[in-house]
């Protein structure tokens, strides 16, 4: 009992902590940032249709996981809507975002489309996977590495994701 209050408390401040980042009242931020984060009835059925096109066209699927409760999840979608950013997508990429709820406090969502690509743990949000058209994770060792998404450059994430639409997978 004591341990789902305690968990109901920090889910609470948590999100109590995000909402208050998006708002315009406060301190201003260096980064762009979405108003929403794409959530999707078909998770999977978005993933598999992704991975067809990128078949048909030879590109790579970017598949986002994150949620939108987080203001790095927030920030990572604005950055790839950034002129920069969204041209390397459209050449590279089939973009998808996936709802994954608070995996972190035990309520995640879509966890299976993770665990399809390898990934059996999501310690938070978001998380950035680059998949081959064949179903292959190419960035396992940093598809988790997301959750400082805010404090990136808009430099650094296309470089990231410049690199890894050319990585050979492991």
């Amino acid at each position: 009992m004591i341990k789902a209050v305690v968990a109901g408390l920090a889910a609470g401040l948590l999100l109590v902590g995000c909402a208050t980042v998006a708002d315009s009242t406060h301190a201003a931020h260096d980064y762009p940032e979405a108003a929403s984060f794409t959530v999707s009835d078909d998770a999977m059925g978005d993933v598999d249709r992704a991975l067809e096109r990128a078949g048909t066209n030879g590109k790579r699927v970017l598949l986002v996981m994150g949620a939108n409760w987080c203001h790095d999840s927030r920030a990572l979608a604005g950055w790839l809507e950034s002129e920069r950013i969204a041209g390397l997508i459209e050449r590279e990429y089939e973009l998808v975002f996936v709802n994954i709820g608070m995996p972190q406090m035990g309520d995640g969502h879509n966890l299976d489309i993770a665990r399809r690509f390898g990934l059996d743990d999501l310690p938070g949000t978001p998380n950035l996977l680059v998949i081959t058209s064949e179903g292959y994770l190419v960035n396992a060792d940093s598809a988790t590495s997301w959750r400082d998404a805010s404090s990136r450059s808009e430099e650094a994430i296309h470089d990231e994701l410049a690199r890894l639409a050319s990585e050979v997978p492991a």
